[in-house]
């Protein structure tokens, strides 16, 4: 019987590793934008569908409202959004990109080609470990 215990056995570690290497592979191209990686994702989203709430994007990038907020008020600060209140219901923030937020975008355009190079993966093995780390995560 093998021993799972064993670290090259483990797919936690495995994960852990590949994010951090994926997330080095980011951080010089999202320097360039001025941009975090959560940043970039909070925008990615906002580029596919403009004026959403805060819950809307929560749920979309799993994260909670805590941790969203002061990402929000940081693109705020930078000009790539305005946050306000809904006339109709106080208690819900839209969110919009401003002009800056919107030509962010073009520049932005180069991101992935840059990170799908970095990887050095087939285009196939780069669809199967998308597809396989969406199964993982909806089956959760």
């Amino acid at each position: 019987m093998e021993d799972y215990l064993k670290l090259d056995k483990q797919l936690c570690f495995s994960v852990y590793v590949l994010h951090r290497e994926i997330m080095q592979q980011y951080r010089p191209i999202l320097e360039n934008l001025d941009l975090t990686y959560p940043q970039y994702i909070t925008m990615m989203t906002l580029w596919e569908k403009d004026g959403q709430t805060v819950n809307q994007l929560g749920e979309k990038l799993k994260l909670d409202n805590g941790t969203l907020t002061p990402l929000l008020k940081r693109l705020e600060g930078k000009k790539l959004l305005s946050r306000s209140r809904l006339k109709t219901d106080e208690r819900v923030v839209q969110i919009s990109l401003t002009k800056k937020g919107n030509t962010l975008k073009e520049k932005a355009a180069c991101v992935p080609l840059k990170i799908f190079e970095a990887l050095h993966l087939e285009k196939s093995d780069f669809d199967q470990l998308k597809i396989l780390a969406d199964k993982v995560v909806s089956n959760l």
